[in-house]
Formats: C-alpha cells, sequence, structure tokens
C-alpha cells in the first residue's frame, strides 16, 4: 500500500468536515479530485474507509485506523516543517562551540546568557575534549564556532575578529615584582608560573614573550580554575600572567597587584572561527555581535 501524508491530510479533513464538499474546500481542490483520491486510497487498502449512507459522512473500522495513524504522524509532520521553515528563515540552528582559548569561559557564559534570549530555539552547547582538534573539527561540522586566539589559513572556514585584550602579570601585592612599573622576560627566570593546563604554545606568556626570548621559569604549575589560580597568586605560592578581561575585579583588591607585559605592554586578538557559509546567519550574526561587545563592557566594569 502506497500511502502520503496527502492520504492521511484527506482522511483527516473528511472526518473533521464531515462531507466531501466541506473537505474539498479546506484543501483547495475539487470535489471530484477528492472523491478520486478517496476512491483510489481505498482500492489500495482493498476496504472501505467510509460509511457512504451516513449523514455527516462517517468513517469505516479501517477509516478509523487511519484517522488515528494522521492524527499521530500529522502533527510531527507539521512540527518538522515548521522546523525546516525556522531554518530557512536564520530562526532556529545549532550553536556547538569549541574553545582554545581557556579562560574564555569568563566571558563566554555572559555572552550565551543574552544570546538565548534572542535566540531560544538555537541549540547551544560547548564541547569540551575538543580543545587541540577544534578547527578540524569545524571543517567537519562537529562543531559551528571555535574560539580562538590563533587564525589560520584553513579552506572553507572563516576567522571572525572579536576583540584585542592585553595578557597582564598578576602577583601577591607582597611580591617583590610588584614594585616594578612593568614585567620583562628576565623577570620570569626565577618565578614559579601558574597556568591553565594547555600547551605551552597556546599560552600568550610563552607565545609572546618568553619562547622568543629563551627564558624559562623556575617552575611552572597547571591550574583549571581561575579563582585557583588567583587564590595561590594571593597566597604569594606564584605568579600569573591572565586576559585582561579575567582581571577586571582583582585592579581593586588589594591582595593582587596587575602590571603590564612588557613597556609597551603586549596586546592579543581574539577570534570566532566559523564555516565561510554560516558567518551571514541571523543567529551566529548576532552571536559574533555580543561577543564583541560584552567582553568589554567587562572590562569596563
Amino acid at each position: 500500500m502506497h500511502l502520503e501524508f496527502r492520504h492521511l491530510r484527506t482522511i483527516k479533513a473528511i472526518h473533521d468536515a464531515g462531507g466531501l464538499a466541506r473537505a474539498a474546500d479546506q484543501l483547495n481542490i475539487t470535489q471530484s479530485a477528492l472523491s478520486h483520491q478517496v476512491k483510489g486510497l481505498e482500492d489500495q487498502a482493498g476496504v472501505e474507509l467510509f460509511v457512504r449512507r451516513s449523514k455527516p459522512l462517517r468513517l469505516s473500522a479501517a477509516g478509523m485506523r487511519l484517522l488515528k495513524l494522521a492524527e499521530k504522524v500529522l502533527p510531527e509532520v507539521e512540527a518538522l516543517e515548521e522546523d525546516f521553515r525556522s531554518l530557512r528563515s536564520g530562526k532556529s540552528g545549532r550553536m556547538h562551540i569549541a574553545i582554545e582559548c581557556h579562560a574564555c569561559f569568563e566571558w563566554l557564559f555572559p555572552v550565551l546568557e543574552e544570546f538565548r534570549k534572542s535566540w531560544p530555539d538555537v541549540d547551544v552547547d560547548i564541547r569540551p575534549g575538543l580543545a587541540f582538534g577544534a578547527l578540524p573539527a569545524l571543517q567537519r561540522e562537529e562543531v559551528d564556532l571555535v574560539v580562538s586566539s590563533d587564525p589560520e589559513d584553513l579552506d572553507g572556514v572563516t576567522f571572525n575578529p572579536l576583540f584585542d585584550y592585553a595578557p597582564v602579570f598578576v602577583a601577591s601585592s607582597q611580591h617583590p615584582l610588584a614594585a616594578k612599573p612593568y614585567i620583562e622576560a628576565e623577570d620570569f627566570r626565577d618565578e614559579l608560573l601558574i597556568t591553565y593546563p594547555v600547551e605551552r604554545s597556546r599560552l600568550d606568556i610563552f607565545s609572546q614573550l618568553l619562547t622568543p626570548a629563551k627564558v624559562e621559569p623556575r617552575g611552572v604549575r597547571q591550574v583549571e580554575l581561575t579563582a585557583v589560580i588567583l587564590l595561590l597568586v594571593a597566597s604569594n605560592r606564584g605568579v600569573a600572567v591572565l586576559p585582561d578581561w579575567v582581571v577586571r575585579e582583582v585592579k581593586y583588591h588589594s591582595d593582587y597587584v596587575t602590571r603590564p607585559i612588557t613597556k609597551d605592554g603586549l596586546t592579543r586578538r581574539l577570534y570566532a572561527a566559523t564555516r565561510t557559509e554560516d558567518a551571514t546567519k541571523p543567529y551566529m550574526a548576532n552571536l559574533l555581535k555580543l561577543a564583541r561587545t560584552i567582553p568589554i563592557k567587562l572590562q569596563r566594569q
């Protein structure tokens, strides 16, 4: 039996309308065409679907079974059609994010909190475990956006600039280096440097300062959480280098000091890598806008 969605819609329309004429009007077809469709469906089924001598027209037992199927299937089809319309109009979609920048959680959550208010039908998720394979995952369409400070020339990938930030030195207010106006590479040679647990090549302090200067700290301790890093620094157990948006509250805390890295300071740029074809989707464009503006607001608080 070859059953189509139009057959289910026909059965339901005739049942709801109580007759062929009104059902034909609802379906926007002629009564003759509707009768022909019903006859063809009954020929396929091998049974009558309507009790024709009744008024209003009534479904047979076989017809009622088909109606039960229609009432189950049609709402799901209509919901799927609405999903597709939303996708075409850019109202819904998927936003799965991978993060190469470990500290980025500090500003990303406020961005996503604001984003969900305008785009409740977009499925948002942060994909853990992809920090070092994020860009290939983006190309394979396993994720939709990668936060990174290291742009690459990749086919089909666009690196959308978000904002510039300054990696800053953080130490206890009792630390000897707190007396300096800025921190240089050599200052780290005798220090225990507390970092996030990522590769050195992805840490600004190594890639932008220590590795080029061929300076090795006395030791490196890796810590997962920003709050714990700051707790250790406040206890004078080591020093750290963090993005300025992370330490916005530290500036006003008597236990810490922040200092520029080098006399002129370091400046880095954060990017959102997306597939080139996705960058203009309305919800993607809105997320990129929020990702550019909210961190700046946080820095000014």
